[in-house]
């Protein structure tokens, strides 16, 4: 009996710290998915919202010079030109719910398309379901030089409420609010889906990671000490591919998102449209300003296509792909030299064969979110990047001539972005069995050195082969 309460107090002390590890795990894992879940569909709704203002901004200025020819020559109380700018205004359109409306200084309807037995009836004192004076609101914002308020509004094509993404804009000489707007109901929608997916991710790992442990715990009250020790290990192992695979489905997000992205884009095109149809009448009119509205046309497409390639590639960049670290690095480099003007000088060793993709693609984002945060704070107007193979390792040095910072401080004071970033690229590297580093001080520039393993069996570098 004494040899039997011995084992089996062993064993509870075996099992104890296995279960105490595997629970403090499974709720760490938990807790990291589900903030980086929140953060991915913040960044998704937010992204959105922002093309849909872009969009709602062309759809009025191509209401705006529609009826320009004639509000410009107007007189204050030219009835005529009023009757005339209210029948173009109420006649534009665009999908299947997307329409003008005018109102006057007082809240009385002039145009609204969807329910024309409006017009003429005050809504100054209108509130929607929320309570928000939506006229009221639409007028002061466009008394201010026009601004974008979100409210509920009957959608028409299914008569029920759903919430608004509105701008509105002044017709000062009249007195008008000429604004339009776009239903966002789908925006929630969408990101609903993404939440069930990724709490579905989440039920899945925390499900695996239980079964894990319950397994484990049971191999242990069957095999004893020896058995614990070898489970241990293997619940290790699994815990860490558990890691990875959580790594892995953030990047598949990112690429669904992506596409998501782009296909969203397409609405915005609907802009172009309008203008190619706009300059078709005018030249069919003679009118000498068609040209002026083709170039608009080809401006927002151009643009269009620019967001397309800007957020594909900050989701996942094809060109890592497609090319290698090297060329996408370079690319990364001339962009963001382009639009900011900071001079960036890139020196690459040969390190394609001798990196995992895995380990490509953690150094591209390494290198992203560095040259992200010396645009956004370092105010730097040089950066040397340089990639070299030293010592069985592939040794990244991103340097700049910032305003620098004081990192003992800066982590004392638990600074939002260093928890986010320079944590982030930490355990990035980390993860590969590599690491990262930060010297900085006022005044003086950053230095970020990050490093990864080679592959195991990956001949040296020659000398000559060194840039």
């Amino acid at each position: 009996m004494p040899k039997l309460n011995l084992r089996l107090k062993f064993l509870l002390l075996s099992i104890l710290p296995l279960l105490l590890a595997a629970s403090a795990i499974s709720g760490l894992v938990f807790a990291q998915a589900e903030r980086l879940a929140k953060a991915e569909t913040r960044t998704f709704e937010r992204n959105i919202v922002e093309a849909r203002k872009e969009e709602i901004k062309s759809y009025m200025q191509l209401a705006m010079a529609s009826i320009n020819h004639i509000y410009s020559v107007a007189s204050p109380l030219d009835a005529v030109s009023k009757e005339r700018v209210k029948t173009i205004i109420g006649d534009l359109s665009y999908g299947k719910d997307g329409y003008f409306f005018i109102y006057d200084s007082d809240g009385t309807a002039l145009v609204d398309p969807p329910e024309p037995w409006h017009v003429g009836k005050t809504y100054w004192n209108l509130r929607d379901i929320n309570g928000n004076l939506v006229i009221q609101e639409l007028l002061k914002n466009a008394e201010n030089g026009g601004d974008f308020l979100r409210f509920i509004w009957d959608k028409p094509s299914t008569g029920k409420p759903a919430e608004k993404l509105g701008y509105s804009l002044m017709l000062d000489k009249w007195g008008w609010v000429i604004g339009t707007g776009i239903y966002i109901d789908d925006i929630s929608q969408q990101v609903t889906e993404i939440e069930t997916e990724v709490a579905a991710h989440i039920r899945e790992t925390t499900i695996s990671i239980i079964g894990i442990t319950v397994l484990a715990v049971l191999l242990v009250g069957i095999s004893g000490t020896v058995v614990t020790l070898s489970e241990r290990k293997l619940a290790d192992a699994k815990l860490k591919e558990l890691a990875h695979r959580v790594v892995d489905v953030q990047e598949e997000e990112r690429l669904r998102v992506s596409r998501e992205l782009h296909d969203g884009i397409s609405q915005i095109l609907v802009s172009v449209k309008y203008s190619i149809e706009l300059a078709s009448d005018r030249m069919r009119q003679n009118k000498a300003d068609a040209a002026t509205h083709i170039e608009k046309a080809a401006q927002r497409l151009k643009d269009a296509i620019q967001e397309v390639r800007r957020i594909s590639r900050d989701l996942r960049p094809a060109v890592l792909d497609d090319l290698g670290l090297k060329p996408a690095i370079e690319s990364m480099c001339t962009e963001l030299q382009d639009r900011s003007g900071i001079q960036i000088m890139v020196k690459c060793d040969p390190v394609e064969n001798a990196l995992t993709p895995a380990k490509k693609t953690t150094l591209y984002r390494v290198l992203q979110e560095s040259l992200t945060n010396i645009e956004r704070h370092a105010d730097a107007t040089h950066v040397n990047v340089r990639i070299r193979r030293d010592n069985g390792s592939v040794v990244m040095t991103v340097a700049d001539n910032g305003i620098g910072f004081e990192t003992k401080s800066f982590i004392r004071n638990r600074d939002p972005r260093a928890g986010i970033g320079l944590r982030n690229m930490r355990e990035r590297m980390e993860f590969h069995g590599g690491g990262l580093s930060v010297t900085s001080e006022r005044d003086d520039g950053t230095t970020v050195t990050a490093y990864v393993p080679v592959t195991p069996g990956t001949p040296p570098l020659p000398p000559a082969l060194r840039a």
